[in-house]
């Protein structure tokens, strides 16, 4: 039970690598908010986030689900009091929430362009700012944890609004680090490879060829699970990473070694 007592927001946490996170911490002893969106959240896994919760309950774990559009720094700031008033602190604060809509360059939108940086930076941003901002008020030192992408150092044909989102990711995450050190706060970074979720599914499993030439690309030999992301972020969150701040770690099973 590493996180006994501790207090964890997960962003964008009750699908896919958010999922496993939450998961992970909530086993871990943790009370966690699960914080999704209405729009992620509709569709055929509409109502997820309070499925996980009534699970993680079941499991004899504590948590809560909050809808938030971590873009909107009015509903961040209602997310983190929600958090303070129901558990009186937090500790950990994941920002995996994140889209990325395939699109060739030649197609892209402006809109689509504006919604990715919106959701995948600007939000990364402000749950940090609010979080970090209760920390330092209570003395807290605690762990911020973004989710990255080995497309923060590789671009691909269909993610050219994706990608420099998580370069950014990266470099927030370092400078901030040289902020929030000082009053004992970390912040890193994961950087997952090929991970497969509901969401990824439909790309890396259209074929058997296609998923022969994903796994190929990988030195490992398998694409990566919801859970190999969330063991490398509880890693980061314990106390034996306290000297571990601004760093990205790599989760991709070799996958950019081999490119």
């Amino acid at each position: 039970m590493r996180f006994k007592g501790k207090v964890a927001i997960v962003t964008g946490g009750s699908r896919g690598i958010g999922r496993g996170i939450s998961e992970l911490f909530a086993r871990e002893g943790a009370k966690v908010i699960v914080n999704y969106s209405r729009e992620a959240d509709s569709g055929p896994f509409s109502g997820s986030a309070d499925q996980l919760v009534d699970a993680l309950r079941a499991a004899g774990g504590e948590a809560s689900a909050f809808s938030a559009d971590v873009s909107k720094s009015g509903e961040v700031r209602e997310m983190v009091l929600f958090a303070r008033e129901q558990y009186g602190r937090i500790d950990i604060l994941v920002n995996n929430a994140g889209i990325c809509p395939f699109m060739e360059f030649l197609d892209l939108t402006e809109d689509v362009w504006d919604k990715v940086f919106a959701v995948n930076l600007r939000g990364t941003f402000l749950c940090s700012q609010a979080v970090a901002r209760g920390m330092v008020e209570q003395k807290t030192k605690g762990r911020i944890i973004c989710v990255s992408s080995v497309g923060a150092v590789a671009g691909t044909t269909f993610q050219s609004h994706y990608c420099p989102t998580k370069a950014g990711v990266n470099l927030f995450v370092k400078s901030i680090a040289t902020a929030l050190g000082p009053y004992g706060i970390t912040v890193n970074s994961v950087m997952p490879g090929c991970i497969l979720t509901d969401l990824s599914s439909p790309q890396f499993l259209a074929s058997p060829e296609v998923e022969k030439s994903y796994v190929e690309k990988v030195p490992v030999g398998r694409l990566g699970a919801p859970e190999d992301v969330a063991a490398a972020v509880g890693f980061l969150a314990t106390e034996e990473a306290s000297y571990i701040n601004g760093a990205s770690l790599v989760v991709d099973g070799g996958l950019i070694a081999h490119l």
